[in-house]
């Protein structure tokens, strides 16, 4: 069992951790959720000895080998599969030592622990975890140095999960997936047969990967059963609670207050004035779940709507060297209120299409057909090195609003998600979730007619992939994915394109559908897969889509109403305790303060009603 007991860390005068204490049992699968910066990353580092706790201590079995992702990705001459055997440490000294061993008694030692680790089938299975993380046959025995830093960070992870540690701590390991890899990974980690914590922000992955939820907020830690919905249910419901239960608690000190101020002065009373005094000083506060407020992402939407199809490509051929195409024949059509996931490896040209789309490619053959006025935004993980770092996100969105009066402007930054001074922030200072913030942003000013997003969610934290998700499917124009985030695909897209083997096709199946015909590594299977499943017609599924999302509008829409009039009521109740609290006031308006008690008591009953009606609203439009 890992035990964390009483964990203090400050790291650069922050506490990032503060009495921090939690226990993961032996073999248990667990994801470390928090908001970015909270110190989930920081914990493993206390875990893995390399960081030191200002208190506390974490206790782990002696015996247990520690597997953690390396952050500098494996290079050098030695191929693929080389360099994950390597990584069972173990088993390479074994077979060293065996080489130059004389003893027999040494050489059946030898010989009987190497076939308790399974050392002579270590080739099989360490090609078979380079296979699921998109390494073909030919790769693995590629050298090292000839792959990209990306590339050489999936090896890293091919060599961690090979060597199978007793505890082993993955910190956002599907940043280098595409979609394939990322479902292997989750397939994997699934059955992994020791102990796993998992940084990931991935809710799919938490959903079906863990059995535990490990919370950090607040400094604090706190362990949930089952995956990431049962883990928010359970938080949603905790939240509640505490709510209810601090409000309890407000009144009950309140009415002690009262009777103190009231009668400390009187000598009859003072005994139980002091009393009263002395249970206040004991009631320990409820400590609320405070949560982090996350700006909603705004896509501002097109002035009007074009003539469909908004592109149409005919038999293109496109590529980066002149007569060795990457896709060939394509013959796509792009309406106004689609919704696209493009499926497919890594090398496959997912990338290619999504630029051939937004004007970054030329096409070799064919020809490529768009709507008159069409506005195209694309925003691209690499795009992040495009902003300047001493820039300011007022500096960037000023550039493209030159002649505009300084209050437009400020406007235009706050709306993106950068108001006050953090608009002047420079960019270098950012977080990652900052600047992909600010490049949708930036991508998206002049009102698109099609979003062309390429792996969006790599610094985004969970919450923040929410209000993406929102932001899409209130946008009322056409979107193209490509991501590694199934939650977000199956959250925004309707139709699902393949691209492979040179083209690019409609997959009439589901993600569901997909995921088997990956994990079967077949596309004999992915292609029976697609067809033995029956589907609506591309635009019979656009038109439904549509529908959906204009018929949960009015819902969001109560939504919105009931938080609204949650917020103007809580800040009146405020007001109405500030005065109520000024002791002189019954003594000297009677009249005034009980007119106060009986429109606090309307007030109050208002608040519960407006709280109802938001949790109907909530879980209405959750089920729609």
């Amino acid at each position: 069992m890992l035990i964390i007991d009483d964990l203090t860390v400050r790291i650069a005068g922050r506490t990032l951790l503060k009495g921090a204490s939690a226990r993961v049992p032996t073999g248990a699968r667990v994801g470390l959720v928090g908001r970015n910066g909270t110190g989930k990353t920081t914990l493993f580092g206390v875990i893995a000895g390399d960081t030191s706790a200002e208190q506390g201590h974490v206790e782990i079995p002696p015996r247990w080998r520690i597997g953690r992702l390396a952050q500098e990705a494996p290079n050098g001459p030695d191929s693929l599969l080389e360099v994950v055997l390597k990584a069972h440490s173990e088993r390479t000294a074994l077979l060293a030592e065996a080489e130059t061993a004389q003893d027999p008694h040494r050489i059946a030692e030898i010989q009987t622990r190497l076939a308790d680790i399974g050392a002579h089938a270590a080739p099989a299975r360490a090609a078979s975890i380079l296979a699921g993380l998109g390494f073909s046959a030919s790769d693995q025995q590629r050298p090292c140095a000839e792959f990209s830093g990306g590339w050489r960070m999936r090896v890293a992870l091919a060599a961690t999960l090979f060597a199978e540690p007793d505890l082993l701590l993955l910190d956002e390991p599907t940043n280098y997936l595409d979609l394939e890899g990322t479902l292997w990974l989750q397939d994997h980690l699934a059955h992994y047969p020791a102990t796993l914590i998992v940084i990931s922000h991935d809710r799919d992955l938490l959903d079906n990967a863990v059995g535990h939820i490990l919370s950090l907020e607040s400094g604090k830690l706190q362990i949930y059963r089952g995956g990431y919905s049962a883990f928010e249910r359970q938080r949603r419901e905790r939240m509640l609670l505490d709510q209810k239960m601090i409000k309890k608690q407000e009144a009950k000190r309140k009415h002690m207050q009262a009777f103190v101020d009231r009668f400390r002065a009187k000598a009859t009373k003072a005994r139980q004035a002091q009393s009263r005094l002395k249970m206040l000083a004991k009631l320990e506060p409820i400590a609320a779940l405070v949560t982090e407020y996350v700006r909603p992402i705004h896509i501002p939407a097109p002035d009007k709507q074009l003539s469909p199809p908004i592109i149409a490509t005919d038999e293109v051929d496109v590529g980066y060297e002149p007569g060795h195409p990457v896709l060939s024949g394509l013959s796509l059509r792009i309406d106004n209120d689609d919704r696209i996931a493009l499926l497919g490896a890594n090398g496959n040209g997912k990338s290619t299409l999504v630029k051939l789309l937004a004007e970054r490619l030329s096409p070799e053959h064919g020809t490529v057909t768009r709507a008159a006025n069409l506005r195209v935004a694309y925003f691209a993980q690499h795009q992040l090195d495009e902003l300047e770092p001493g820039a300011s996100p007022y500096d960037h969105v000023r550039r493209l609003m030159p002649d505009a009066p300084e209050a437009k402007v400020r406007a235009r930054v706050g709306a993106i998600g950068f108001s006050g001074l953090a608009g002047n922030t420079k960019v270098e200072k950012l977080s990652g979730g900052e600047k992909a913030r600010l490049l949708l942003g930036l991508a998206t000013f002049s009102a698109p007619h099609l979003v062309i997003l390429d792996e969006p969610t790599n610094h985004l934290d969970i919450d923040s992939r929410a209000a993406l998700i929102e932001a899409l499917n209130d946008f009322p124009g056409a979107v193209m994915l490509v991501s590694h985030d199934r939650y977000l695909l199956e959250a925004c897209a309707d139709r699902l394109w393949l691209v492979q083997g040179g083209t690019v096709k409609p997959f009439d199946g589901d993600l569901d559908d997909y995921r088997r015909c990956v994990l079967s590594d077949s596309e004999t299977d992915a292609e029976h897969a697609a067809k033995s499943v029956p589907r609506p017609a591309p635009v019979a599924a656009r038109r439904a889509a549509a529908d959906k999302r204009a018929a949960t509008a009015p819902l969001r829409k109560r939504v919105t109403k009931a938080e609204t009039e949650l917020a103007q009521l809580t800040r009146q109740l405020h007001k109405l305790d500030v005065t109520l609290a000024d002791g002189d006031l019954f003594s000297r308006d009677p009249a005034r303060a009980a007119e106060l008690s009986k429109t606090r008591a309307n007030v109050v009953d208002a608040i519960a009603k407006a709280e109802e009606e938001w949790l109907a609203a909530s879980a209405a439009l959750q089920t729609a």
